[in-house]
């Protein structure tokens, strides 16, 4: 997992081959004025959803602890503030039924160890190996969940 301020994003090009078109994506998008939805970058190697809903609180938000195989996810905050909890894949051992290849997403029981913040112009980046539950706050939040194949 990588956090930090949009401002920075260059640090974070080299990281991934997709990487440096997807920031460029969020460094250069006027999201405010951009409706929710699925918008496609690189055909199925880079597409971005941008997100419009109410937080959840933290019981709901953690029935939705959940981590991905096919694709990194890079969500970026800009209305609202998110809390997020977080747990390292390895050491989580309650898996909620089967990874859905189809939606790239398995869920698990286990407990965030630790829950963090982001404020408007922050990221977040959660590889395969990072277990995420998003959306706990309070209002709305206003973000973009850049999808990059991991492969």
């Amino acid at each position: 997992m990588i956090l930090d301020d949009l401002t920075q994003a260059s640090k974070y090009a080299s990281v991934h081959p997709r990487f440096e078109k997807a920031f460029e994506y969020l460094t250069t998008t006027d999201f405010a004025n951009l409706k929710p939805g699925k918008y496609e970058i690189d055909v199925t190697n880079i597409y971005a959803m941008v997100v419009n809903d109410d937080a959840v609180a933290l019981l709901d938000a953690t029935s939705e602890f959940e981590c991905h195989n096919t694709y990194i996810d890079i969500q970026y905050v800009f209305g609202g503030i998110e809390t997020i909890g977080y747990k390292s894949r390895p050491t989580c051992i309650e898996p909620r039924g089967t990874y859905d290849a189809k939606k790239d997403v398995l869920f698990f029981e286990d407990a965030p160890d630790f829950f963090f913040k982001l404020h408007p112009g922050q990221f977040g980046i959660y590889f395969p190996e990072d277990v995420h539950a998003p959306m706990i706050g309070e209002g709305k939040i206003r973000k973009v969940v850049m999808k990059i194949k991991a492969v």
